[in-house]
This record gives structure tokens, sequence and C-alpha cells, in this order.
């Protein structure tokens, strides 16, 4: 016997239904694309037309791209700039949204008066460039991480987060013979697990997909990161980058090589987003809800 009723479709739900698929599909084809091209055969390979599966598969143009040192340079410049932007993002996170929630810490007013003052104002390119080039962080890979360590939003949620936290297990710590500094590592942080996890994705995804400021910030193209280099392949149509390949690009179509790099763009975060899924929806009712 079945307990699930079934709910009669009424001509709002066929429209809504519709409208949702054919976005969708809208969303998925170019995607689609990009697979196929980059998996074809270069001897099948036809321009400007469309695919939706391989005539022929092949792993040509990720195996030019994988020999590339401009690949492996920009893949071990993002891997760097994302774990160790990552981290850091974390540490000055957690631990300044920690003292924010401490209303006996003098300058606390001052100090949650200045985070919210830099989310409703930015100071913008300029500034931000000079800012940079004064401490001496041009064509560095600390340009992108050291004036990013933390933002307001991310503060705001995590400090209501922790405001939400039994300030008895604190006390009962405090008792125990714990500082400060041992409460928060060894209470606040076990219990705040959740959101250490949510805010990883977050930073990561944000470090991963780092462009403007690496354009603007990195000169040198040996420190170029991914996305650099595939807006370099793909809107420049340039592959004089791509150098110190072990096979023969005239072989290989620049269309494939193109599609073969987004791909592999894509494919860290695209692999790693399904595990994490449920910390993204977790994280966004972060400190929404206390009690």
């Amino acid at each position: 016997m079945s307990f699930v009723s079934r709910k009669k479709m009424t001509a709002f739900d066929w429209i809504n239904y519709t409208l949702l698929a054919v976005i969708s599909l809208v969303c998925v084809f170019p995607f689609l694309y990009v697979f196929s091209v980059s998996f074809t055969d270069p001897d099948v390979y036809v321009p400007l037309r469309f695919y939706l599966f391989p005539e022929k598969w092949s792993l040509a143009a990720y195996s030019y791209i994988l020999s590339t040192d401009s690949f492996l340079n920009a893949l071990k410049s993002t891997v760097f700039i994302t774990v160790v932007g990552t981290i850091l993002n974390l540490v000055v996170t957690f631990s300044l949204a920690y003292v924010l929630t401490k209303k006996d810490v003098p300058g606390r007013g001052p100090m949650m008066g200045f985070v919210i003052f830099t989310l409703v104002f930015s100071a913008g390119i300029v500034p931000n460039y000079l800012l940079v080039q004064n401490l001496g962080l041009l064509n560095s890979y600390w340009s992108l991480i050291w004036p990013v360590l933390t933002n307001a939003w991310s503060l705001i949620i995590i400090k209501s987060f922790l405001e939400s936290l039994p300030s008895e297990l604190e006390d009962a710590a405090r008792i125990d013979g714990c500082s400060d500094i041992g409460v928060f590592l060894r209470v606040v942080l076990p219990l705040s697990m959740p959101a250490v996890a949510a805010f990883t994705l977050f930073f990561a995804v944000s470090h991963w997909n780092t462009y403007f400021n690496a354009l603007i910030y990195l000169s040198d193209a040996k420190k170029w990161t991914l996305q650099v280099l595939v807006k370099t392949l793909v809107i420049d149509s340039d592959n004089a980058g791509m150098a110190g390949a072990g096979g023969d690009e005239r072989s290989v179509p620049q269309e494939t090589i193109r599609m073969a790099s987004i791909m592999l763009a894509m494919a860290p975060i695209l692999l790693v987003y399904p595990f994490l899924q449920k910390h993204f929806a977790k994280g966004v009712m972060l400190g929404s809800v206390k009690g």
C-alpha cells in the first residue's frame, strides 16, 4: 500500500516544469558541446559544427595541453594560490569572527563598524592596485592572497554562527584551565566543523576561479593562473603561450585545444562539488537561526 498521494498537475505546474526544463537544457548544451569537441579526434573534427557527442573519441587535445610547460605552470600557480589562500582565509576569518563575538574585547565596536563599512563601500580598482604596488606584491602570488584574506560577508555569517554556540561550553573549558586560545582551538573549532567545511568550499572556489586580479597583478606569463591562460586561448585566440609541448600543435585543431583547456580548468571543481554539496547548502543557512 502506498502512502504517497499523487498531486494533480495543474496548468501552472506544467508551464513551470517546462520552463525549468528549457532553462536546464540551455545551460547543459554549451557544456556538452565543450565536452564533445575536447574529446573529438582531430581527423574527424569539422569546424563550426555542433557536436552533441564525439564521432570518434580521442585524447589528443588533452595530451597536447598536459605536455606544455605553460599549462603545468598555470596549474601549479592555481593550486598554490587555492591551497595557501584557503588555509589563510579560514585562519583569519574564524579568528577575527571569534574575537568579534566577545563583547568585552577593547575596540570591538569600531572593528565591527569597519567590517560593515567595507560591506557597503569598496575602494575600487585603482586604490587596490596602488596598495598592492606599494606593498611590493606586484607579479607575486601573494598579490592574490593577502588583499583577500577575509571579507565582510564571511565575517558576519561566521560571527553569527559562533554566537549561536552554547556559551556554557566555553565557561566549562575556562574552569578546567583553558586559555582563550585553548577554548578557541579545543571547543569552538570542533563545534564549527560544518561552518569550516562550508567556507572551505566557498574560499577554495573563489581562489580557483581567480581571474581579474591575476590579470592585472601578474605580468609574468609563467605565473598565470588557469583562468588567465584559458582566457588567452579562448578569447585572444593565442596559442603562443602553450610553450614546451611534446607534440605537434599543427596536428591538433585550435578549437579542440581551447575546449580541452576549459574542461581541465573546470574539472577539479566539478569533481569536488558533489561531495561537498550538503555542506554548501548548509553554509547558506549558517547563522540564520539561533537557539
